[in-house]
Formats: structure tokens, C-alpha cells, sequence
């Protein structure tokens, strides 16, 4: 089972830094991700998800090979590239794997304009090699919401607030 941990910061810079650190950690096979999304709202008040990956861009090269691959059996790849690339980039922005969008939108509602939050799913994780390299990060934010137990949510409120420093 997954756990949502959603950190939140008084500018977007911090927010996609703590993104590109996780990533990194991922890539170490220190943290397992099953998602992770930096919502910004702007001046205005316009919130935006920016996801790690963009499903609408996956479905249509996935499509596409497909659809050339059908087409070439029916003797015209480059109709059935077109089609099945059309088909691949809407059901790719039609469906929402990891955190809800909706979910994301109506917490980033309540945010101050400038601000933004990084919203993390994670499968498994190795807690304190993970809290080490993310010290640059201690006392920068505020936990918003985590689907943690009480001791591991107060130790991370703890580390990410900077409640003992």
C-alpha cells in the first residue's frame, strides 16, 4: 500500500528542487514513487499540476507504434499511425494513474497565490537515508496531509517544520 505525503512551500523553486531530489533518490533506489506532482498557483490564482510524466504524450507514441504496426498489416502504416496516435494521446489525457488530479486541485484551492506543494505516493521507502539527504530541505516547508502513521507524521512534521531546531 501506498502513502501520500503532501509538503507544501512559500515559493515553486523549493517545491520542484525537493521533486528533482526525490527523483534522484528514486534513481538510487532509496525511494519508490508510485507518483509525484509539484501544484503551483500563480499570482492570479490559476493552480497548475505539474506531473512527473505526461500521460497525453505516452498514449500517443504508444498509439502511434501501434496504429502503424496495425496499418502495415492493412498496407497504409502512416493512416494507422495517425489514428492510432490520436487514439493513444486521448486516452492518455483521459485517464489519471497515482494521486487524483481532482484531489490535488481542490487542496491547491486554498493555497496563498505563489505558493506551491509537492503531493508524493510512495510504495516503500528507506526512511532515515532518505531523511539525510534531504536536509537542504529541513525547516522550508509545512506537512499538509500524509496517510502515515501518528509517529512517522509527527517525525516528519518534525524534520520538514523544523518543530526542534
Amino acid at each position: 500500500m501506498s502513502d501520500l505525503v503532501v509538503i507544501s512551500f512559500p515559493d515553486e523553486q523549493t517545491a520542484f528542487q525537493l521533486r528533482a531530489e526525490l527523483t534522484r533518490l528514486q534513481k538510487e533506489y532509496l525511494i519508490d514513487m508510485e507518483d509525484v506532482v509539484v501544484v503551483t498557483k500563480d499570482e492570479k490564482g490559476k493552480v497548475k499540476l505539474h506531473q512527473a510524466v505526461s500521460l497525453t504524450a505516452m498514449g500517443a507514441v504508444g498509439g502511434g507504434f501501434w496504429g502503424m504496426l496495425i496499418g502495415m498489416l492493412f498496407l497504409n502504416p502512416l493512416l494507422g499511425a495517425a489514428v492510432g496516435a490520436g487514439a493513444g494521446a486521448l486516452s492518455g489525457q483521459l485517464s489519471d494513474i497515482g494521486i487524483n488530479d481532482d484531489f490535488m486541485k481542490q487542496l491547491a484551492e486554498h493555497f496563498k497565490p505563489g505558493c506551491a506543494a509537492v503531493f508524493v505516493l510512495v510504495r516503500k521507502a528507506t526512511p532515515d537515508k532518505v531523511i539525510e539527504q534531504l536536509k537542504a530541505f529541513q525547516g522550508k516547508g509545512k506537512v499538509l496531509q500524509t496517510s502515515l502513521n501518528r509517529d512517522e507524521e509527527a517525525a516528519l512534521k518534525e524534520f520538514i517544520e523544523g518543530a526542534s531546531q
